[in-house]
């Protein structure tokens, strides 16, 4: 492939990143597998790029002392064992030869699902605004569900919550999971549960969040790169380096985009990638046979 190809497809994804917010690994491992890029390094490889792009985030968030450090860590534990057990299944469905179907499978779901859930969201908000009335909070941040008052309740103060842990581990464990599965951070999964789930202040939001996907990510780059010898590091180096550029860009722009405008942008965004993986599976591919070296173990 050529260079200057993925140094554009990185800066691009990068000026999406920080348009957005979120770590764009959603939308570079499609890019990547479209391309012609095995799935398998598509995924492992993109995990280093969305680490790179976090950490900058992260570092950011501790110096305006916008990171809930219990929080981030009990999102960080529920994370290790979803990336394990994501990693687990990545290598068995390799080893089956069905690692391309589950992935788009995959996609496909969990896409058109969120996608769904934010454009329904910001169509709401966007139609009570045109009608002149501003949007009704069902609960303000610091109020929450009864659902939350599971057992194993602790007091995050810096998120105003005192809820149980057992939800945040789910949400947790389900976000290292998709991770290390598909190749994404998964921060358009966390920022909405944090912010629409748990009421957890938009200030403390996006670095907790960017804190547990750098953490887990890392793991599952390690896992990745130790069990599966799918990480390709001249294709990691030229992403981040594309990526760097790009999301400076980005991240001037979305400072001007309204609140509505943003959720509705990325509910398309991820809808329209959700379709694409979509007609994958109805349209007839151009080689209808491909040959495969299958691991055996002695």
């Amino acid at each position: 492939m050529s260079v200057l190809l993925i140094l554009g497809m990185g800066a691009a994804v990068g000026f999406i990143s920080g348009l957005f917010g979120i770590g764009g690994g959603f939308l570079m491992t499609p890019l990547l597998i479209f391309l012609g890029i095995p799935p398998a390094v598509a995924v492992a490889t993109q995990s280093a790029q969305i680490v790179a792009s976090s950490t900058t985030s992260v570092l950011g968030a501790l110096r305006r002392n916008a990171l809930d450090h219990k929080l981030g860590a009990i999102l960080v534990a529920g994370g290790f064992v979803g990336s394990a057990l994501g990693v687990w299944f990545f290598a068995a469905a390799r080893r089956a030869g069905q690692l391309d179907l589950v992935i788009v499978i995959s996609y496909v779901t969990l896409f058109t699902i969120v996608g769904s859930l934010m454009l329904k969201e910001s169509i709401r908000e966007f139609w009570h605004r045109r009608k002149g009335g501003a949007v009704r909070l069902r609960r303000r941040a610091g109020e929450h569900a009864p659902y939350l008052g599971w057992p194993l309740r602790m007091r995050f103060y810096r998120s105003k919550l005192y809820v149980s842990v057992i939800p945040i581990l789910g949400l947790s464990l389900f976000i290292g999971f998709a991770g290390a599965l598909l190749g994404i951070g998964g921060g358009f999964i966390v920022v909405p549960a944090l912010l629409y789930i748990f009421r957890v202040p938009t200030t403390v939001v996006v670095g907790t969040s960017q804190f547990q996907i750098v953490c887990t990510t890392l793991v599952a780059l390690i896992l990745h790169a130790i069990t599966n010898q799918a990480v390709d590091m001249v294709l990691a180096i030229l992403l981040i380096v594309g990526g760097v550029f790009g999301a400076q860009f980005g991240a001037r722009m979305g400072r001007h985009l309204r609140a509505e405008l943003f959720r509705f942008l990325l509910a398309l965004l991820l809808l329209a990638v959700g379709l694409r993986f979509g007609l994958e599976l109805v349209l007839k591919p151009e080689e209808p046979f491909s040959i495969s070296v299958q691991e055996v173990r002695q």
